[in-house]
């Protein structure tokens, strides 16, 4: 255990815990870098705070009392006045640990690669490593329906016999809201194909949720469309790169320019092969920070590896738990699960299709966990 973390354990063991409970924290727009916070205490007094929806701390009790604080905005003198009053120690001491404690979150907030374990004290831990009582983050399919052109077999069009409405939808985003997810992402299919993508965006962000997009990106060469989207709340977006369409790459650049949090999707075939180490340069001299690479066949993942090195030297670094287009296997997957699929499908994250069916993760259609408009949480969500 860290030092800072082992002295404020030793000065709060006597304490009965916070009660348990969720709790947010959305900065100002004007704020820079902007970000959010969601904190899940436990009943032992534990939590989890979950940074922008993509760093996870795992808290003990002490250092929960402080994330407390900082997400509910309190003052440090107010917040040193309360801590002293529960615990035996002085103001001018609960003043320091709390001040130390925002510190350091907020320097995860500005220096989003920094490792919290080696840099500040904090145990960080993969997403499925811990008990959690709601997944992280939700994966909302809204259209298996896919763009004039594209192969029939790219999504599972036949799965669904219908698509969710709008207000349907926003049932779910708040029902997700409700027991404690943060982080949702709109995805297909070609969720731009639905009018009422802004409409979903917006209410998300209404709620406080951080709002991702999976999409072909190519709306974006329209900087209104995308506007737009930015406009209603959009976070972050992984587009899926068509390489040999230059329109997929005037959509990055407009992207780009949006300031917007970009993770290009890259499957790998036997076909353009030998093409992707230049894509990789040219994603590189763009800016682009995050990749995802996936393969519609096994026998390329030991140049798959190649691939990823290649990505590491650009200071590209590989995303490996969002959803991806479909046939579809992930290089790091391939390395680390059993199946090909994330050890967090299930737990960290969940996916429903278009008509309010959950699935583990996508792609898992044969382990339906109910539907999330008809049934209870706790029977999609067992913990």
């Amino acid at each position: 255990m860290s030092t800072f973390f082992a002295r404020i354990r030793q000065r709060f063991s006597s304490v009965t815990p916070l009660p348990e409970g969720i709790h947010h924290f959305q900065a100002a727009p004007e704020d820079a870098p902007p970000y959010r916070l969601h904190l899940r205490l436990r009943k032992d007094g534990a939590a989890v705070l979950i940074v922008n929806a993509a760093t996870v701390l795992h808290l003990n009790p002490t250092a929960a009392e402080y994330a407390y604080h900082m997400v509910k905005g309190t003052i440090p003198e107010r917040a040193a006045k309360e801590v002293s009053s529960r615990y035996r120690i002085s103001r001018r001491t609960a003043l320091q640990d709390y001040q130390d404690f925002m510190d350091r979150v907020r320097t995860l907030i500005d220096t989003p690669d920094l490792d919290p374990v080696t840099f500040l004290d904090f145990e960080r831990v993969a997403p499925n490593t811990t008990d959690l009582t709601a997944p992280l983050r939700l994966d909302c399919a809204l259209t298996y329906r896919l763009p004039h052109g594209t192969k029939a077999d790219d999504a599972p069009t036949k799965r669904v016999d219908r698509e969710l409405d709008t207000v349907e939808w926003q049932t779910i985003l708040d029902k997700a809201w409700q027991v404690g997810v943060p982080h949702v992402i709109f995805t297909g299919g070609e969720p731009t194909l639905r009018d009422d993508l802004p409409d979903l965006i917006a209410h998300a962000e209404k709620n406080g949720q951080v709002a991702g997009l999976l999409s072909d990106g190519l709306k974006f060469t329209d900087k209104k469309y995308l506007n737009l989207l930015l406009n209603t709340g959009l976070d972050h977006v992984m587009l899926v790169l068509q390489p040999e369409n230059e329109l997929s790459w005037t959509s990055i650049k407009n992207i780009m320019a949006a300031n917007l949090f970009v993770t290009v999707h890259l499957t790998v075939t036997p076909k353009n092969i030998k093409e992707v180490p230049g894509v990789l340069e040219r994603l590189g001299g763009m800016q682009v920070r995050s990749l995802s690479i996936s393969t519609s066949d096994a026998s390329l993942q030991e140049k798959l590896h190649v691939l990823r090195n290649k990505a590491a030297d650009l200071q590209i670094s590989l995303t490996w738990d969002l959803p991806v287009p479909y046939s579809a296997l992930n290089p790091v997957t391939l390395e680390t699960a059993e199946d090909n699929l994330p050890s967090g499908a299930g737990k960290a994250w969940l996916y429903v299709e278009p008509d309010g069916d959950v699935l583990p993760a996508q792609g898992m259609a044969d382990q339906v966990l109910g539907n999330i408009l008809r049934d209870p949480w706790g029977k999609i969500y067992q913990l």
